[in-house]
């Protein structure tokens, strides 16, 4: 059990925190719904950037979980946008066509997002977990 406290006159806007029931401040994994796992899944990025453009881009994911992913991207997307990935998927040898094969689309929103280089990373939050 924990207990979220906002606090207002922050800065940056209100700031939560979450507090467990000893009174110490729960990090970032101890709030997770799911565990992450450090894994690098090749993905298929589709979205809107901020100038209006659709894009699809072939990236990767730097971890996961069943509720959400960090994703590279040289993109510049909008927080709470949604956008969609899926799996490059092994297309059958009887299959000639030239567009890869995939997974079904899974929606999600951005939630935060930080700049490497060149590179954006993306934290997504799937619309629904993964099973």
């Amino acid at each position: 059990m924990c207990i979220t406290v906002l606090v207002h006159g922050y800065h940056g806007g209100p700031l939560e925190l979450q507090i467990d029931k000893k009174g110490e401040r729960l990090d970032a994994a101890q709030r997770r719904r799911s565990p992450r796992i450090r894994l690098q899944v090749p993905v298929f990025l589709r979205g809107v950037d901020t100038s209006g453009v659709e894009f699809i881009e072939l990236t990767k994911t730097l971890n996961i979980s069943a509720t959400g992913a960090c994703i590279a991207s040289t993109h510049f997307l909008r927080p709470d946008q949604v956008v969609s990935i899926t799996v490059p998927a092994p297309s059958p040898s009887s299959s000639s066509s030239v567009v890869p094969n995939e997974t079904p689309p899974i929606s999600a929103k951005i939630l935060r997002q930080s700049v490497a280089g060149d590179i954006r990373l993306f934290g997504l939050e799937f619309l629904r977990p993964l099973e």
